[in-house]
């Protein structure tokens, strides 16, 4: 009993689950529109089927009244040209014909004196002297090989002289039979649009499901945190393809940043705690030994030098954000951009001297671009501070050159030192990356960060490119116009 049990939850399981299947099929898009298409191309396919039948029907009725007409307009002429018995004869004649048309004529009495109709059956209130109306009747003498039978026929009824009477009228079976051949037509051709709706719809919601199936999985262990899974891709170039591709773009960009705010804040551990560190431990210190006079002093000015040090960090920082931000606090202007070069140049000689280097300045005048001269001044400032740091060689020369470039205005700050290798070149933008692993040198490796944000600002284009020997960092900024 037990064995049969769980033998039965299984089938029960995959019972529930093929419902569930069915239940989503039915709520997907691809279910709706198979159901739009249905009304439409149905709808379509049978008022063309409907029109080409009652076109083709109206053709044949025309036709037929005409053949009808002309037929009975012949006969009566030869009965006024001839008389009764010659125009018996010919419709004794007729009559003979294989598969011939209905000839009747009657006399005053309607009893029939000539033709093929042994009985003719209609409504009185649809005869219309001169026009086709219809009739059922049966053959005087069927033709051979056929039953007798009654059929369907239309007629014209002609009055002679005499008060004698002449019927002409045409067979319409075949006319019925290809009306009732269009009905089935439609009634197939429907059956055959809805299965075929019924089998795209089935096969088009198996591949749209098994893709967004496919996607909610994948989705599901990134938000597990598997920020490397990413979504299937066929190659196929369909929009589930397209969309898979652009959301595979942005997880590689969540995951660089993600891995860059997690190098952020080691970087942030470890040159925000060793200042704090030190700060504290001087105090502890002054504390415990009551140092006073020189010692005191010298204490506390290394002290205030590392709080204005964390200070510039958090000033940094808050500088990127907001510049990042495009907020109206750094709203561009008319700038004279060769102006501003000019005097950071002439600002920075004096502590390239101090540092043993030597500032060559080359800039064009007159170039005036839509900027903020204060984050233009910190821009250059911080490429300067750079260059002057870790450009130190034999040369011991940097350069600041401004020139135009097309519509753009192109700054270059370029030292002669040892350089940095292409693939670290991507990361120097990057905040608190510092090429000098040691951290020996002052500074937060925010420099490049917030150059790089003041360029986006201003709509530039920052490139960092090997000056060999050498950094040469190079900003466009677009002309004011």
């Amino acid at each position: 009993m037990t064995a049969e049990r769980a033998a039965r939850k299984p089938r029960g399981e995959r019972t529930r689950a093929r419902r569930i299947r069915r239940a989503r099929l039915v709520r997907t898009t691809a279910f709706k529109l198979t159901i739009v298409y249905l009304a439409v191309f149905g709808g379509l396919a049978l008022g063309l089927i409907a029109y080409i039948s009652n076109t083709t029907k109206d053709i044949i009725d025309r036709q037929l009244e005409a053949a009808i007409e002309g037929e009975s307009a012949e006969l009566v002429n030869e009965f006024r040209r001839t008389g009764l018995f010659k125009l018996m004869s010919t419709i004794e004649r007729r009559s003979m014909r294989p598969d011939a048309n209905l000839y009747l004529i009657t006399d005053f009495s309607g009893n029939p004196i000539a033709g093929n109709v042994a009985e003719l059956i209609y409504d009185p209130a649809d005869v219309v002297t001169g026009a086709a109306f219809p009739v059922r009747y049966t053959r005087l003498v069927p033709a051979e090989g056929a039953e007798r039978a009654t059929h369907r026929a239309l007629a014209r009824l002609s009055v002679l002289g005499g008060h004698y009477r002449l019927l002409v009228g045409r067979d319409v079976e075949d006319r019925i039979e290809f009306s009732a051949i269009i009905s089935r037509s439609i009634r197939g051709a429907m059956v055959v649009v809805a299965v075929l709706a019924l089998l795209s719809w089935a096969f088009i919601s198996r591949v749209v499901l098994r893709k967004v199936d496919a996607i909610g999985g994948s989705t599901r262990q990134i938000v597990a945190g598997d920020l490397s899974r990413r979504l299937p891709t066929d190659a196929s170039g369909d929009e589930f393809d397209r969309l898979a591709v652009g959301v595979n773009t942005m997880l590689d960009e969540i995951e660089r940043l993600h891995a860059g705010l997690q190098e952020v804040s080691q970087n942030i551990a470890h040159d925000l705690k060793t200042p704090l560190t030190r700060v504290r431990n001087r105090l502890d210190e002054m504390l415990r030994t009551h140092t006073e006079g020189p010692e005191r002093e010298a204490t506390l000015a290394a002290t205030i030098e590392d709080c204005d040090q964390l200070i510039r960090t958090f000033d940094a920082l808050l500088t990127i954000a907001r510049v990042e931000s495009h907020t109206t606090a750094v709203a561009l202007e008319r700038t004279d951009f060769s102006a501003v070069v000019e005097d950071m140049g002439e600002f920075y000689e004096p502590a390239a001297e101090d540092a043993g280097m030597q500032l060559v300045v080359d800039v064009t005048p007159g170039l005036a671009i839509p900027g903020e001269p204060t984050l233009l001044r910190t821009m250059i400032a911080n490429l300067l501070d750079n260059a002057m740091k870790y450009g130190a060689s034999e040369a011991n020369i940097v350069e600041l050159r401004l020139q135009r470039v097309g519509d753009d205005a192109v700054l270059t700050v370029r030292d002669h030192g040892a350089g940095v290798a292409e693939g670290d070149r991507a990361r120097l933008t990057d905040r608190f990356v510092r090429m000098d692993a040691a951290r020996s040198k002052p500074g937060a490796g925010l420099g490049l960060s917030m150059v790089k944000a003041i360029v986006g600002h201003h709509g530039g284009q920052l490139s960092l490119e090997d000056a060999n020997p050498g950094l040469a960092v190079r900003i466009s900024l677009p002309l004011a116009s």
